[in-house]
C-alpha cells in the first residue's frame, strides 16, 4: 500500500510517499481501507520532534484521524463487518499510521460513520471532536446555564467545542479574529471576543469553564475569568507556567486533559451530527501525496476548521 513516511525529524519536506506492506487485522482489530485522514497539530508537532509519546522514532507514518470502510475483521470482533463505513481515532497518542491506504487498529477505537457526513468530513472529526467532548462533557460536565469560554474558537477543536457547549445549554464565549466572528455566531457562540483588540481577561468574569488550547500566558489570564469552583482545562501539556497553585488558592480546578480513543464518545458525537447540532468545517483537502503541503498550511495557524487528506475515493 501507499503511505506517507518520514525517516528523520524536521520540516514538512521530510514527509515522503513510500510503498509498505498492508497491515493485517489482529484479534479484536479491524482493517480499514482509509478514504480520508484528518491532519492535526499533534501530527506536525510529532513530525518536527521526530518522536511519538511512546518513544517511537522514525521511520514512521503519522496520522490519527481515520474515515473509511472496513475491509476485514479480526477474531472476536462483533461490532463491525466488512463493508461497514467507520470513523475513529485509533491508538492515540501511540502511532496509528493514518496517512496510509489501510489502517489496522482495535475495533472499539472506531464507530459507524454518521450517515449525513462524507468520508472527508468524517475524517476531519474524531480527534478534534473527541477532545472537545471529553473536555467539556467528561471532564467539566458542562450544564445548561453555565458560562463557557473557548479559546481559538474557530480552530479545529474550537469550532466543535462551541457547538458541543451550546448543545449542552451553555452560554458560549469564543476568542477569535474579527473575520471569524460571523462564522462563530452561526455555530452558536453567544459572544465573540477579538483577541487582537480586546483582552478577554479584562472583560470576562464569572466563567464556569475555560477550554484552553493556547497555553503559556493565556493560562493565568484565563484563571482570572473563572468563578470560584470553576474549571480550567488545558489541552496543551503544562509546563512551569501552568498556574496549578494559583488555581488551588482561588478555589478553581485546573487540569491538563489528553484525549483518548473512545467508542462511546464517537457515538455521542455522531448523534449530535445526525441531530443537526454539530457540523465540522473542512478548510482544505489535499491528496495523500501532498501531506507536506497540508502540514505547511496547518503550521500557519490561520486555518478555520480542519485540514484533511483524501486517501482513497
Amino acid at each position: 500500500m501507499r503511505a506517507i513516511s518520514q525517516d528523520a525529524a524536521g520540516s514538512p519536506d521530510v514527509l515522503k510517499v513510500v510503498e509498505t506492506p498492508r497491515p493485517v487485522a489482529g484479534r479484536g482489530e479491524i482493517l480499514v481501507r482509509v478514504h480520508a485522514a484528518g491532519v492535526n497539530p499533534a501530527d506536525w508537532k510529532t513530525r518536527e520532534r521526530g518522536v511519538f509519546a511512546n518513544g517511537a522514532r522514525p521511520p514512521f507514518t503519522l496520522g490519527f484521524d481515520v474515515a473509511g470502510v472496513v475491509e476485514t475483521v479480526g477474531d472476536g470482533v462483533t461490532l463491525f463487518q466488512a463493508g461497514d463505513e467507520v470513523f475513529g481515532m485509533p491508538r492515540f497518542p501511540h502511532p496509528a499510521g493514518a496517512y496510509a491506504e489501510y489502517v489496522a487498529a482495535p475495533a472499539r477505537h472506531f464507530a459507524r460513520r454518521p450517515r449525513s457526513l462524507s468520508h472527508l468530513e468524517a475524517g476531519a472529526l474524531p480527534l478534534a471532536a473527541l477532545t472537545a467532548w471529553q473536555a467539556l462533557v467528561d471532564t467539566a460536565n458542562v450544564r445548561s446555564g453555565q458560562r463557557v469560554l473557548i479559546h481559538a474558537a474557530a480552530g479545529g477543536v474550537g469550532h466543535l467545542a462551541v457547538q458541543i457547549a451550546k448543545a449542552r445549554g451553555a452560554y458560549v464565549v469564543g476568542t477569535a479574529g474579527a473575520a471569524k466572528h460571523g462564522l462563530l455566531r452561526s455555530l452558536g457562540a453567544d459572544e465573540v471576543i477579538d483577541y487582537r483588540t480586546q483582552d478577554f481577561a479584562e472583560v470576562l468574569r464569572d466563567v464556569d469553564v475555560v477550554l484552553d488550547s493556547l497555553g503559556g500566558p493565556s493560562w493565568a489570564r484565563s484563571l482570572r475569568t473563572l468563578r470560584s469552583g470553576g474549571t480550567l482545562i488545558s489541552i496543551v501539556p503544562p509546563d512551569g507556567t501552568f498556574p496549578a497553585a494559583e488555581a488551588e488558592a482561588a478555589g478553581v480546578r485546573a487540569v491538563f486533559m489528553l484525549v483518548e480513543p473512545d467508542h462511546a464518545g464517537l457515538r455521542e458525537i455522531s448523534s449530535l451530527v445526525e441531530a443537526g447540532s454539530l457540523r465540522v468545517i473542512v478548510d482544505e483537502v489535499f491528496p495523500l501525496d501532498e501531506a507536506a503541503r497540508a502540514h505547511t498550511l496547518g503550521e500557519t495557524g490561520r486555518t478555520t476548521g480542519k485540514i484533511v487528506l483524501s486517501v482513497s475515493s
